[in-house]
């Protein structure tokens, strides 16, 4: 590695609380399914009283997409930086203890102001589809602040979490981030993180892309909706307007890349998927490891497809240290 750092990252500082439900249970309700909602803390602890006897047994752990690619990384052996905003609450000291017991660097020049630590109530039905209400709290005051130009100059990639277009701060800390980087010979990298996003804020992911971003990141459905196609083909075709590589998860269908000169087909590992929570985070997170590794996409993507393969096939948006360490294992050695 020519830098100190693998990743930089930017996003959402949340902590999760995972329930099981039904689709009645949505509809009741009235949350859409399959989507990442914004809500009011109020509304937050509304539905969570509805869902009081739902409650399964899972450990409360540090979230956010961006969050959950950098730590997936961290523990399959990158060293990373994660920029964030979390309050000066329990939360808080909670969520920065357990990003530095990952390996990931907190930048040292953020203090925890009052306030509250952004949460996000993650919703599985029986098809494994996971559906998010959050409220951001101090998260969506996250700005330019929490950046650390140095190490983003001294990081080899730089990934923005899509989910911050929908704060102000956010999204201009976001474009700051991606010029840092052009400056600095970082490559930049954004996953377009929901259908939601794509669907109300295009123009403000559009903002963040700027003139092109070198590594973009999206499901089937994402790339369709932000390029405003009627196929995955047509999708991929005009996403190289954006971006001179990507990724595009499908789900039991594997993904597509594009290495900036040809496509490249990945196929999915196949496993019963319980909770697809995490899923396309990990794919990052195990895609940028390949590469901060020196392998080419191809199999960058075969490792991203077997890593977010064991994340569906349990409870959970990410795997346990030792989970990481014994997929390398089995696919590199």
């Amino acid at each position: 590695m020519s830098k100190q750092y693998h990743i930089y990252g930017i996003g959402a500082a949340l902590v999760d609380t995972e329930i099981t439900l039904t689709d009645s249970d949505l509809a009741a309700m009235k949350v859409d399914k399959g989507v990442m909602t914004l809500v009011d803390e109020a509304r937050q602890r509304e539905l969570l009283d509805y869902l009081a006897d739902h409650l399964v047994a899972s450990n409360k752990a540090s979230g956010g997409s961006a969050a959950n690619t950098i730590i997936a990384a961290s523990y399959f052996g990158c060293k990373n930086v994660y920029s964030c905003k979390v309050a000066n609450d329990d939360n808080g000291h909670f969520y920065i203890g357990d990003i530095k017991a990952a390996g990931v660097t907190y930048p040292a020049h953020i203090t925890p102001p009052a306030g509250t630590t952004g949460k996000c109530l993650v919703m599985i039905t029986p098809d494994a589809e996971r559906t998010m209400n959050t409220f951001l709290g101090i998260s969506e005051t996250l700005s330019v602040a929490e950046l650390d130009v140095s190490a983003i100059a001294h990081s080899e990639f730089a990934y923005i979490e899509g989910y911050l277009v929908t704060s102000p701060t956010g999204r201009a800390a976001a474009i700051a981030l991606r010029e840092h980087a052009k400056a600095n010979g970082t490559y930049t990298v954004l996953s377009l993180s929901d259908p939601a996003m794509v669907q109300f804020f295009r123009d403000g992911l559009l903002e963040m892309i700027g003139d092109g971003v070198d590594i973009l990141f999206c499901n089937s459905d994402e790339a369709i909706g932000f390029t405003q196609t009627a196929d995955l083909i047509s999708a991929a075709e005009a996403l190289k307007k954006y971006t001179r590589h990507f990724a595009i998860t499908r789900g039991n269908e594997g993904a597509l890349l594009f290495d900036g000169k040809d496509y490249i087909e990945v196929s999915a590992n196949k496993v019963t998927a319980v909770d697809t929570n995490g899923a396309g985070d990990m794919f990052a997170g195990a895609f940028l490891y390949a590469l901060s590794q020196g392998h080419g996409y191809k199999t960058a993507g075969e490792f991203a497809s077997l890593a977010a393969s064991k994340v569906v096939s349990q409870f959970g948006p990410r795997l346990k240290a030792e989970q990481h360490a014994e997929l390398k294992s089995a696919f590199f050695n």
